[in-house]
């Protein structure tokens, strides 16, 4: 019965947040967004409904994105969204406390892990157990992460990057950069003023980037230019107008952070130990998150590094059913959480 399952796990993403429980799969997606009544200071609405308000809400309605290069921002936010998605998943009147499991950045501070883990147990956990991202990515990707031999993946978000080389169940390398799909869709933003004196939104900056972005050119099967109406104001005549803009300059606003991706990907290579490297090497670079899905982007990364990459399966939800993994083998897999004694609730 629903309202009896007691596991959860939650990727809490910087744009979007994946809700799984074991047995059932991912049974939510919606965007990490929370809108709230100033005056009342209460919350009208968590998610997609949320997402729908951005840019059109009055002065007395704000629009919240809760978390920041993938970690919180504003902590009731952040619990008041929890709880939605706890509700949303179990049932209002779940006979049971669940235990969550949330993936956090490789790169987190103690204190941001422990700001994760008070929100999960206000917003009505029993328990609340924290695992690094890239490890729950691997896991979710059947990558045999216990094993001896060196995996490298690459997991892209909403507010971070992280390259991680992992080997016998543990982070061997690791490296977190603030640079993914929000800075994408800042870059689009960004060209579009400088380019065309246009200032768009972002709605308007992600539907392009999903379109058309891409980080390296279609290949030769593909040589039809494809263009999107970008539309939004002009900075000039402050009218209202529309603009067909081209893959090839989007390409091109994108190139920057494309490029620093690449090079921390790169650059996490050059650290590898040799032995891990070999076995990299031979099993590829696994990519997953949302960003894995910008077009070209394991070409370009296999053309830089002259390592097979591949993007795994369903990439948006890999951490996810990493973090679901876990909690159905927590006692197999409890070397993978990060300091396990901090995070059961006082007896």
């Amino acid at each position: 019965m629903k309202f009896l399952n007691n596991k959860i796990g939650i990727d809490l993403g910087t744009c979007n947040s994946v809700v799984f429980i074991p047995g059932k799969g991912a049974v939510l997606e919606e965007p990490s967004v929370v809108a709230v009544a100033l005056a009342e200071n209460k919350i009208l609405a968590v998610g997609t409904e949320a997402k729908e308000m951005t840019g059109r809400t009055p002065d007395t309605i704000r629009v919240y994105r809760p978390l920041k290069d993938g970690v919180i921002a504003d902590y009731r936010i952040t619990e008041a969204m929890l709880r939605y998605f706890i509700e949303r998943a179990g049932g209002r009147f779940r006979l049971l406390k669940p235990e969550l499991m949330i993936g956090v950045p490789a790169g987190i501070t103690s204190t941001e892990r422990r700001a994760v883990i008070e929100a999960g147990m206000a917003a009505g956990a029993k328990a609340v157990f924290v695992a690094k991202e890239p490890i729950l990515a691997a896991i979710g990707a059947s990558i045999p992460i216990n094993s001896c031999s060196g995996h490298m993946i690459v997991d892209i978000g909403g507010g971070t990057s992280e390259v991680a080389v992992i080997s016998l169940g543990g982070l061997v390398l690791s490296k977190s950069l603030r640079i993914a799909g929000d800075k994408l869709d800042e870059d689009i933003i960004y060209f579009s003023q400088e380019e065309y004196k246009l200032l768009v939104g972002e709605r308007m900056a992600e539907d392009i980037k999903i379109g058309i972005g891409s980080a390296c050119p279609s290949s030769k099967d593909e040589r039809t230019p494809k263009e999107m109406p970008l539309r939004g104001r002009n900075l000039v005549t402050g009218l209202p107008e529309e603009i067909m803009v081209s893959e090839e300059a989007i390409r091109h606003a994108l190139e920057k952070s494309v490029r620093q991706i690449v090079d921390t990907i790169k650059a996490t290579i050059e650290e590898t130990p040799p032995e891990l490297l070999a076995d990299i090497m031979s099993s590829g670079i696994y990519l997953s998150g949302g960003g894995a899905l910008l077009k070209g982007l394991d070409v370009l990364i296999n053309k830089e590094t002259r390592i097979l990459t591949k993007i795994i399966d369903d990439p948006l939800t890999a951490v996810v059913r990493g973090a679901g993994m876990v909690l159905e083998n927590l006692d197999e897999l409890r070397e993978v959480l990060v300091n396990t004694e901090l995070l059961e609730p006082p007896k």
